[in-house]
């Protein structure tokens, strides 16, 4: 089943839906393709959890039933500095929804 995302950083929102059997390191892909930044530089994270490469979006808690298309689930993305530290993204609680 399809899963739907609002992913997050900064000034930046990307929707994007993918499958619930889809693994983080694919959707890191998927936003390498649109944001041309490589997946070894990205995180995510779901309720301020880091979202591991090798673990599904169900496997995260997404599953169609919680990341509905009139109700998509929110995770954000940072990206590694040049000294390997991840820039700081916006708070969660700086999203309302």
């Amino acid at each position: 089943m399809d899963i739907y995302m609002m992913i997050r950083r900064q000034k930046t929102t990307i929707f994007t839906d993918a499958k619930e059997n889809t693994s983080v390191a694919e959707l890191k892909r998927i936003l390498e393709g649109i944001l041309k930044v490589a997946p070894e530089n990205q995180k995510l994270l779901k309720d301020e959890t880091e979202m591991e490469d090798t673990k599904t979006l169900q496997d995260c808690g997404l599953t169609s039933s919680t990341a509905q298309a009139h109700k998509p689930a929110t995770l954000v993305l940072c990206f590694r500095q040049e000294d390997g530290k991840c820039a700081t993204p916006f708070r969660m609680d700086d999203c309302h929804l």
